[in-house]
């Protein structure tokens, strides 16, 4: 329930005369190969600058936060041997901090506005509460036991999906329910796990902010993220 960084000609086919010496066809060619430019991988420093490169483009395509400028990623290599760098380190984090968070957010807006039009409507069912907060939850069946407090451990059966139906974790499908702290899991679950008694089953729809908000958590749950768990509070775990 947030790398190792990553190309002869062939000969035509001739068919040969046949035995009433008839007119032998031209030869077919067939087409070359595209060739392909690899690169000159003759040493170890040639393989260890090649995988520090793929390193650097697979961090930036796997956040999704757009094209480098070559260029610049080259400047800064050289003024960096030069021990003359335009940037601190505290710069130079809080660039890449600031940058990363800016397009995170711009991929999350559209993820949001689902998921704040997703909450709008459920909230219109019969039996569904919405909190201050946001959070929305819906009483499935009413245990009789205590509620957990934060600092308490739980064990629990969930099944979470996105609004599309997409299914992202399940406990239930795993068969094996699971253990955690109260206070060690996203703020919806923190949250609507103090209030539920001990046997019971709730529904609960959690919006991104008290979820994962515009950060990626695996590959199914995209920044902005609302989402939907089938939760059942076994027990608190002594």
């Amino acid at each position: 329930m947030k790398k190792v960084l990553y190309g002869a000609l062939l000969l035509a086919s001739v068919t040969t005369a046949n035995a009433q010496a008839k007119k032998t066809p031209a030869p077919v060619k067939k087409p070359a190969p595209v060739k392909t430019t690899t690169p000159a991988l003759k040493s170890s420093i040639d393989s260890f600058s090649y995988a520090i490169g793929l390193s650097i483009a697979n961090f930036y395509n796997e956040q999704g936060v757009g094209n480098i400028n070559n260029a610049m990623v080259m400047q800064a290599l050289n003024d960096a041997k030069a021990g003359k760098p335009k940037l601190t380190d505290d710069q130079t984090n809080q660039v890449i901090i600031g940058y990363m968070q800016v397009k995170k957010g711009e991929k999350a807006v559209v993820a949001k506005q689902q998921g704040k039009v997703f909450c709008m409507e459920n909230k219109k069912n019969p039996g569904v509460v919405e909190l201050p907060s946001g959070l929305q939850y819906q009483v499935i069946k009413e245990g009789t036991g205590p509620k957990p407090t934060l600092t308490d451990k739980v064990r629990v059966h969930y099944h979470g999906t996105l609004i599309d139906g997409t299914i992202f974790d399940s406990s239930v499908d795993r068969g094996q329910p699971i253990e955690f702290n109260v206070n060690g899991v996203i703020p919806g679950w923190t949250e609507a796990l103090q209030l539920m008694p001990v046997g019971s089953k709730w529904k609960l729809v959690i919006p991104s902010d008290l979820a994962y908000g515009d950060n990626q958590a695996g590959p199914a749950i995209k920044p902005g993220s609302t989402l939907l768990f089938d939760v059942e509070l076994l027990e608190i775990v002594k």
